[in-house]
């Protein structure tokens, strides 16, 4: 973009005041268009008669701000213009030539595209870097992932640091003595006999009762009891869960444990992973003989414990409810 200048003592220049305000403004719309176009100060006449009057051109060629065809301004940067056009006067004296502008625009247009380059090449170089941070954040303990590689090395010893060069001592490499392998010392972890029967999965659950790593024998019964319901849980507890485990087996029937479990177990959001998880569940039942209903429509009397009278009582309606004969005898 180009642009039209104008002297800021014009407005009151004599040669403004002959011309009059309207001659005024056509020429200063004319210049801007000789300026915006390159065309050195000519204003062609369809120009001025698209932006004036015939009498505003007649008045700025009068007062000498234009020149017609055929002018005599001694001045030398006035140029002749073609018959029917104008030139404006001294244009050139305070507004670039058309070399001058273009040069101008290829001088920024140069610049523009340093700029680019620059801009371009700083972004390649950030991600270049980015991506190798990248890597090393990948791969952190890899020293090899910056290392330059080596491809016109063929020799072994060029490839291992000198320090691994050296040559050890059969008794430093351990080769006056045999292995573990060879039978002669038995390892503290001894690989697994491939002759021996595989140990099944439900027996191996380590358990913290009483310093054996095993269940109860009395608990074994609920444990196979569960397993074969599909219910796989793990059975390692503390001593004190062991004994009340243990009170819990004993007092109610393994049946009806397992269908207290397998109802937990089907209402459970996420599968249960230990057998503790039905510990609360078991406490809270009430007493199940063996051989008793264990359905969940059973008819079960709760007994209270802190109630002997009470507790009797339910005990003999519990008995007549198991034994419908009897009492009708």
């Amino acid at each position: 973009m180009t642009w039209f200048k104008v002297d800021d003592t014009f407005y009151g220049h004599p040669k403004a005041l002959k011309a009059g305000n309207a001659a005024v403004g056509l020429w200063v719309r004319a210049g801007a268009y000789a300026a915006q176009h390159l065309t050195e100060g000519v204003i062609p006449g369809v120009v001025a008669q698209l932006y004036g009057t015939a009498p505003q051109a007649r008045k700025l060629v009068a007062a000498g701000l234009w020149h017609a065809h055929g002018h005599t301004c001694p001045a030398p940067k006035c140029q002749q213009p073609p018959a029917g056009d104008y030139y404006m006067h001294d244009f050139l004296t305070y507004n670039p030539t058309r070399a001058r502008v273009e040069d101008d625009r290829a001088a920024a247009a140069e610049r523009q595209k340093r700029a680019r380059d620059k801009a371009a090449e700083h972004r390649r170089h950030s991600q270049e870097r980015d991506e190798k941070q990248r890597n090393q954040e990948r791969n952190p303990l890899d020293p090899s992932a910056n290392r330059p590689r080596i491809d016109d090395d063929p020799t072994p010893e060029n490839r291992e640091p000198s320090a691994n060069q050296i040559e050890f001592p059969e008794d430093i490499a351990g080769q006056d003595y045999g292995s573990h392998r060879d039978g002669e010392e038995q390892s503290r972890s001894p690989r697994p006999d491939p002759s021996r029967p595989a140990v099944p999965p439900t027996e191996v659950q380590l358990a913290s009762y009483d310093s054996t790593p095993a269940v109860p024998p009395n608990v074994v019964p609920l444990r196979d009891a569960l397993t074969a319901a599909g219910i796989v849980v793990e059975w390692s507890l503390e001593t004190a869960e062991w004994f009340r485990l243990e009170v819990i087996v004993k007092r109610t029937a393994v049946a009806a444990l397992v269908e207290h479990a397998r109802g937990q177990f089907g209402r459970a959001r996420s599968r249960p992973r230990s057998v503790r998880y039905f510990l609360p569940g078991w406490t809270a039942l009430p007493p199940v003989p063996d051989g008793a209903p264990t359905s969940p429509g059973a008819d079960v009397i709760p007994l209270d414990a802190a109630r002997p009278g009470r507790v009797a009582r339910a005990a003999d309606m519990f008995a007549a409810a198991l034994n419908p004969q009897e009492n009708a005898r």
